[in-house]
């Protein structure tokens, strides 16, 4: 199976983790040999509910058992993706109210972008230097690290870059601009948290010169943070709302979310605005509205604050520099590279997952499931300490 991985199945990086995967539960991963590992990032933050959890695995056999796709995105109703954008639409503040289902987060991103230069008339976005948004022409424009573009240029033009909590940076917005996109939380840069009331500052500013603020949820969403959005700590409402992920619990979804005014404007003017095949698609729907059901009519959200606290008191090592982000959404920083990797890989040995992050490397991705107990939580600590200090001495 590893030499077929490697011949038929194209690759990311010159070296892939490579473990075969058995099967997976609550919060481990088995790979063939029956090892267990536990999982300390959760599908890269997509599986918010752990592996195979009884109420989404249900969820996805009904369905099967009714009907799979049926028709292109927005034509049949379809209770499955009615319910979901409706419970999303019960749990976002006005006026973010219609959502359009799509397949992955980085095509929810297209979609955000159209919508705004569409409603605006514009071209100009304004995005922030080390963002990730996902790796599709468009939303690779808007990525901010040269090094993962420059081989794929010409981009989309008039894509401009501010600093994420620059507030000097704020004058880049202007009358020119159709958009400003931002992660809540910066990803790839390092898990980097708005500081001095940043975000309702950028929103602010776009209302001064008729910007639409767009904000990234595809990491920080669906209850990660200890809110069911990351925005909700920060007094920003978007105008158009990107989430994906967790979203999915453990299957491939993107979403967009805005006023029905503004949504209403890709049905027309041209028709078919944006469209999509299999977004929307009734299973993964379904995987998704069991998801979010779990998370909102539970103490999961709570409980990710109170985990976030025992893994930062147990996380105490001279070689751990700094712990940033909110809720579950954390990352290690260590004093180099070097020992960034020797961790992710030492820990994977003694069956601990942890992974990186896209454009820091001294940080090591902590990520669980939400429904991860404190006794496991306790246990992974306690692998990490004990690598860390066989890297000291």
């Amino acid at each position: 199976m590893k030499s077929d991985f490697f011949k038929y199945q194209a690759q990311t990086t010159p070296h892939p983790l490579a473990m075969e995967i058995s099967h997976a539960s609550g919060s481990y991963i088995y790979d063939t040999k029956n090892k267990a590992y536990l999982d300390f990032v959760a599908g890269v933050s997509a599986c918010p509910l752990g592996h195979n959890h009884p109420k989404v695995v249900n969820a996805i056999k009904s369905q099967l058992d009714a009907y799979l796709h049926v028709m292109v995105y927005g034509e049949y109703i379809q209770k499955p993706a009615v319910e979901l954008a409706k419970l999303l639409a019960n749990n976002l503040p006005s006026p973010l109210e219609k959502t359009y289902l799509t397949n992955s987060g980085t095509e929810a991103i297209e979609g955000a972008l159209k919508l705004a230069k569409r409603a605006t008339g514009r071209s100009e976005v304004i995005a922030a230097h080390k963002a990730y948004h996902g790796n599709t022409i468009g939303s690779m424009s808007v990525m901010g690290f040269e090094e993962r573009k420059q081989a794929y240029r010409p981009l989309l033009p008039d894509v401009h870059f501010i600093t994420f909590n620059s507030e000097p940076d704020l004058e880049h917005i202007t009358t020119k601009t159709a958009c400003v996109i931002l992660e809540t939380i910066q990803g790839g840069a390092g898990f980097i948290e708005p500081q001095k009331s940043y975000l309702k500052k950028v929103r602010n500013r776009c209302d001064a010169v008729g910007a639409l603020l767009i904000l990234d949820e595809i990491q920080p969403g669906i209850g990660r943070t200890g809110k069911l959005f990351g925005f909700e700590h920060y007094n920003c409402i978007p105008d158009i709302l990107v989430t994906g992920k967790g979203l999915g619990g453990g299957m491939p979804i993107g979403a967009f979310t805005a006023s029905g005014k503004l949504m209403d404007l890709l049905q027309d003017n041209p028709k078919l605005g944006h469209i999509t095949t299999f977004g929307g698609h009734p299973v993964i729907a379904a995987s998704a509205l069991a998801t979010l059901q779990e998370i909102t009519e539970s103490n999961l959200m709570q409980q990710a604050l109170e985990k976030e606290k025992l893994i930062r008191k147990l996380l105490i090592h001279p070689l751990i520099k700094e712990i940033r982000g909110k809720g579950l959404m954390l990352a290690i920083i260590t004093p180099s590279e070097d020992i960034t990797n020797s961790l992710i890989l030492k820990c994977q040995e003694e069956g601990l997952i942890l992974f990186w992050l896209l454009f820091e490397p001294k940080a090591v991705r902590i990520t669980p499931p939400l429904t991860i107990t404190n006794e496991e939580i306790t246990k992974g600590c306690s692998i990490i300490i004990e690598i860390l200090n066989t890297i000291q001495n």
